[in-house]
C-alpha cells in the first residue's frame, strides 16, 4: 500500500478516526533478537537459547522481546505516513497504552495497521496521537497494541 503523503502535520486533522495504512511485512530475524538483546542487556533464555526454548517455552521457541516489537513502531508510522513539509522537528513524546496480546516467534513476519486517534494543536507544534496494531503472520490476536504520540515542531 503506498504511503499517505501530506503538505503538513495539520493536515492530518481530516484522519482522525480513520486507518491511515497498513504497512508491508517484516521478517523478525534471530539476528535481530540478538542484537536487541545486546543493544539492551536483555539476554532472557526465551530469547535467545534455541534448544532450553523447544523444550521449556510454551511458544517452543525463541521469541522477539516485546520492547524489540514496540521499538518497530516508528518505523511503521514511516512506511504509511509521509509528511513532505511544516515540520521542523519530531519527536516521540511517549506511550499512552502499550499491551503485547501474543508473542512474536522468531523469524515470523510482523506488519502494522496505523489509525488517527487524536491531533492536538498547540501553539508551536501538533500533538498526534497513533493507534498501532502490530500483527504476526502467524497468530490471529495481535502481537503488539499502543497508542503513540508524536509531537510535530513546525
Amino acid at each position: 500500500m503506498p504511503p499517505l503523503v501530506l503538505e503538513d502535520a495539520r493536515a492530518l486533522k481530516e484522519f482522525v478516526g480513520r486507518e491511515l495504512g497498513v504497512t508491508g511485512w517484516l521478517n523478525l530475524t534471530q539476528k535481530r533478537i540478538e542484537q536487541f538483546a545486546e543493544a539492551t542487556e536483555d539476554r532472557q533464555w526465551i530469547h535467545l537459547d534455541h534448544e532450553r526454548a523447544s523444550r521449556e517455552s510454551p511458544y517452543g521457541e525463541t521469541i522477539a522481546h516485546g520492547f524489540l516489537t514496540l521499538s518497530l513502531v516508528s518505523y511503521f508510522v514511516k512506511e504509511v505516513l509521509i509528511i513532505q513539509g511544516g515540520v521542523r522537528l519530531s519527536v516521540n513524546y511517549g506511550l499512552n497504552r502499550v499491551r503485547f496480546p501474543s508473542a512474536v516467534r522468531s523469524d515470523s513476519k510482523i506488519r502494522a495497521r496505523i489509525s488517527l486517534l487524536t491531533l492536538k494543536d498547540l501553539t508551536d507544534a501538533v500533538d498526534v496521537t497513533f493507534d498501532v496494531t502490530i500483527e504476526s503472520e502467524d497468530s490471529d490476536k495481535p502481537c503488539c497494541v499502543a497508542e503513540w504520540v508524536v509531537r510535530y515542531y513546525h
